[in-house]
């Protein structure tokens, strides 16, 4: 039998090894590339008719007075467009017209520059496809509600596994062990995606807070799974140690969490490849929050609640100490 539990050490450090990277690029500036929703801005994507190449639109946005523009070519002279917030697009007087704003006349000149602009269905609509502008005032709005929701969710988690598992001795102990391995996979996806910012301009959206509270739900979901095995185990057999009870509880989840986990991620991946440019955050998160969720549940929050047991830290430092102690002197 497979002995999980004995080499809880290894894994700490593989987590660690793991964390590394992403933990260093959230130091550099920027930690992570921050979409309008949290920056503000407008952000369009434009579909042209005839023949556009991505220098040629981000030199024509340049002379229309966005030298800011990131351009990201994302289909056939189909362009996703990020600038500054463009101003007067959606005030409208109460009688009357509506005054031109800045969108209507970055339309009209990319229209003159470069042809027609069409929709999805190939018709001409000389209007951007999809069309989003952000003020600060709400990017900084979404931002609060943003760290307020993943903060709440973390306490949340704390309670409810304390209240949950009660009737084992320590309660606390499965509350703390399942927010670490929680913490454990945001450190990791939000790392991973400060990479990928770093690496390929992938920008933090709302989307991407979707997918984080998401894997935090399925990431807690998978730690229960064993946790409550393990009090299964302890009730059927009281007299089992708990780095004993935990080893046999995690061989008795572990095909299970494998599949669960292992289905997910294939649909995930199905998405990927046939999916949207507007999920891709979501489904980015999805992918990596699914992994990491079901190692932490077998490789850091049962082996945290073994190391709790078994006094682990307390005897690292006795130790460390034991070694710095100077010798006794002779004579």
């Amino acid at each position: 039998m497979f002995d999980f539990v004995r080499r809880r050490n290894f894994y700490y450090l593989l987590s660690l090894l793991v964390l590394l990277p992403g933990v260093i690029s959230l130091i550099i500036p920027p930690a992570l590339k921050a979409g309008i929703e949290f920056t503000s801005g407008t952000t369009f994507t434009a579909r042209f008719q005839n023949e556009v190449e991505e220098d040629e639109l981000r030199s024509a946005l340049g002379d229309l007075g966005h030298p800011e523009a990131r351009v990201q070519r994302t289909g056939e002279n189909k362009f996703l467009v990020r600038t500054s917030e463009l101003k007067g697009t959606t005030e409208a007087p109460p009688l009357g017209p509506a005054p031109e704003g800045e969108r209507d006349i970055l339309e009209a000149a990319l229209v003159e520059r470069f042809g027609s602009m069409v929709d999805a269905d190939g018709e001409v609509v000389d209007r951007f496809i999809e069309y989003a502008s952000v003020s600060a005032t709400v990017s900084r709005e979404i931002g609060r509600n943003a760290a307020i929701a993943v903060g709440a969710a973390s306490v949340a988690i704390l309670l409810y596994i304390s209240w949950a598992f009660r009737s084992i001795p320590n309660p606390f102990r499965c509350g703390i062990a399942a927010t670490i391995a929680t913490l454990h996979d945001v450190v990791l996806v939000v790392g991973a995606y400060s990479l990928l910012g770093k690496l390929f301009d992938m920008e933090v959206n709302t989307m991407f807070i979707t997918g984080l509270l998401t894997v935090i739900g399925f990431s807690v979901h998978d730690t229960i799974v064993v946790f409550d095995r393990i009090r299964e185990n302890n009730a059927r057999y009281p007299d089992l140690d708990l780095p004993t009870s935990v080893n046999n509880s995690i061989l008795q989840t572990l095909g299970r969490s494998i599949n669960t986990s292992f289905t997910v991620v294939l649909a995930v991946v199905a998405l990927l490849l046939i999916g949207g440019v507007t999920i891709r955050p979501f489904l980015v998160v999805m992918l990596i929050g699914v992994i990491t969720g079901t190692y932490s549940s077998i490789f850091v929050a049962s082996q945290i609640l073994v190391t709790w047991e078994e006094r682990d830290i307390p005897r690292l430092f006795r130790r460390i100490a034991f070694r710095r102690a100077p010798a006794p002197s002779e004579g």
